[in-house]
């Protein structure tokens, strides 16, 4: 227990994950700690957007020292060959095939924890699961979010042996139903008591390996025992403002930082809103020419993304972005759901961290002994030789999963990002610019409309979605500059579930979560 008051913040996009991680940290917990305790309780509370058998990536600041990152993202299996795949035209979205990366997300935990263990003495792992336990065992509300996940999903995952655990009574989940996962409660039990790494080298590694291969997976109990998760440097750009780190591939975090750096150098021309939004869609543009022209394993990079964010790099950008003309699109899109979280805990460590298991409820193969969905993130592999996601064991797939921080010359810190695959640099551009460069407040600037360039959540089209709201003042504008305009409904679920923690020189911090989520977050004071 902390003897001095001292403030710490946590936002979630489901409150129940957000009271869970700020209650770590209002009992002196490190933001590790918190994330950790959240982690599990937001795989439980929000199944169809994360799960134990999904990815994870960290950025860890502690004042003074430069972030480091943690990529627990998931390798293809032994056995994921293009010949394992021969015959079909691209690597199936659901079922035992789409099975075929590893789970990363608990390894993520448990190489986090022995770096908090390290600033002071850890809060035992059992207190750490133990919320995440009970919700199991109780059992979740049934979110609109997930009410409309479930019902998006019922015909091609209800069919899938063993998934009726994300049902009731055969049926999709409505809102306002209770869910019990009490598998999952045992599987988090056992983790309570085995340890974290029992989740690969374990009784629990067992137990997915049998059940993957009775589902027809590629995946073996070798695959599982080989991974780990591992510390990474993170990718940084310095700007006018201040200094911008996101993680490095496999994931499109160079993407989330070119489109702030290029911003930087352009965002003095915008005058109106709609120039503002015009130039964040430009530069994303440009950006994300970039990352489907280089990222991918870290092993097949024909250049350093680092190099990418260079000042030429930036300025060869910079002068295909037009404040009159919008340059022609569509480009490859990536889809994609998951989780973000932030946290801030009393000594001022920071944590910026994203979950997923890629589509929701992932691949739909359930583990029957363990009650863990597996992801299904090998899809992002292409089944074309030679090509940047050539499928192949060992390698990693492209990741839209990308946790953001910055540090900001003024001496604030800033954790921020959200879900929505390919919107999840564009809603981190929209919220960093409008609240840094704007100076809108921490919850306007998440709020307010938003747009996607894209498709994203199983969507087709490749033109400029944009809130409703947004639209009125800005449509008419972006029409006449060329852009390709779709109108959705304010306060959509579609633009991601964003939040932010910063934390500021005089120690004050301030935490905001997405209205369009189910999130909630805390900022306040440890408890005396």
């Amino acid at each position: 227990m902390s003897n001095t008051s001292k403030p710490v913040a946590f936002t979630a996009p489901h409150y129940a994950a957000s009271q869970v991680g700020q209650n770590v940290l209002q009992h002196g917990g490190t933001a590790i700690e918190a994330m950790v305790a959240a982690a599990a309780s937001i795989s439980v509370v929000y199944p169809h957007m994360n799960s134990m058998g999904g990815d994870g990536f960290w950025l860890i600041s502690e004042p003074g020292k430069a972030p480091i990152a943690i990529d627990a993202s998931g390798t293809a299996c032994k056995n994921a060959t293009l010949s394992y795949y021969a015959g079909q035209s691209a690597i199936p979205s659901r079922g035992p095939k789409a099975a075929l990366t590893m789970a990363g997300a608990v390894a993520g935990w448990h190489k986090a924890l022995e770096i908090s263990k390290t600033w002071q003495t850890p809060l035992p792992l059992s207190e750490l699961l133990a919320p995440a336990i009970g919700q199991a065992e109780w059992g979740i509300e049934v979110t609109q979010s997930l009410q409309d996940a479930s019902e998006k999903t019922f015909e091609d995952l209800s069919i899938i042996p063993h998934f009726e655990q994300f049902l009731i009574k055969g049926k999709s989940l409505k809102k306002g139903k209770i869910l019990k996962l009490p598998t999952i409660a045992k599987t988090l039990n056992k983790l309570a008591e085995n340890g974290l790494q029992d989740f690969y080298q374990g009784e629990i590694a067992q137990a997915l390996a049998a059940d993957l291969h009775a589902a027809g997976s590629p995946i073996t109990l070798e695959d599982i025992n080989a991974y780990e998760a591992k510390i990474v440097e993170p990718l940084s750009v310095t700007t006018s403002v201040g200094t911008l780190y996101n993680l490095p591939a496999p994931t499109q975090g160079v993407a989330s930082l070119l489109i702030l750096a290029l911003f930087d150098k352009v965002q003095h021309l915008a005058t109106t809103e709609a120039e503002f939004v015009h130039l964040l869609v430009e530069c994303t543009k440009q950006a994300f020419i970039k990352r489907n022209q280089f990222v991918g394993d870290a092993s097949r990079l024909s250049v350093d993304l680092q190099n990418l964010l260079s000042p030429e790099s930036l300025d060869s950008m910079r002068a295909d972005i037009s404040l009159e003309h919008a340059l022609p699109w569509p480009h490859q899109a990536k889809p994609g759901d998951t989780i973000w979280m932030g946290a801030c805990d009393g000594e001022g460590r920071m944590v910026s961290y994203i979950q997923s298991i890629y589509w929701e409820f992932g691949s739909g193969v359930v583990s029957p002994q363990t009650g863990i969905v597996w992801n299904n993130r090998g899809t992002s592999f292409s089944l074309t030789p030679d090509s940047l996601q050539e499928l192949a064991p060992g390698m990693k797939p492209f990741h839209t999963l990308n946790p953001a921080f910055a540090e900001l010359k003024d001496g604030r810190r800033l954790s921020y990002g959200t879900m929505g695959g390919e919107g999840q640099p564009q809603t981190q551009a929209a919220l960093f610019a409008r609240y840094i460069y704007q100076q809108k407040t921490l919850p306007d600037s998440i709020r307010l409309g938003r747009w996607l360039l894209g498709r994203t959540w199983g969507d087709e089209s490749h033109n400029l979605k944009i809130e409703q709201d947004l639209a009125e003042i800005v449509q008419s504008e972006l029409t006449a500059k060329g852009h390709d305009i779709a109108l959705v409904d304010s306060c959509n679920e579609l633009m991601g579930h964003a939040g932010a923690v910063v934390k500021r020189p005089d120690n004050t911090v301030t935490a905001a979560t997405d209205p369009r989520s189910d999130g909630n977050a805390f900022a306040a004071h440890t408890l005396d």
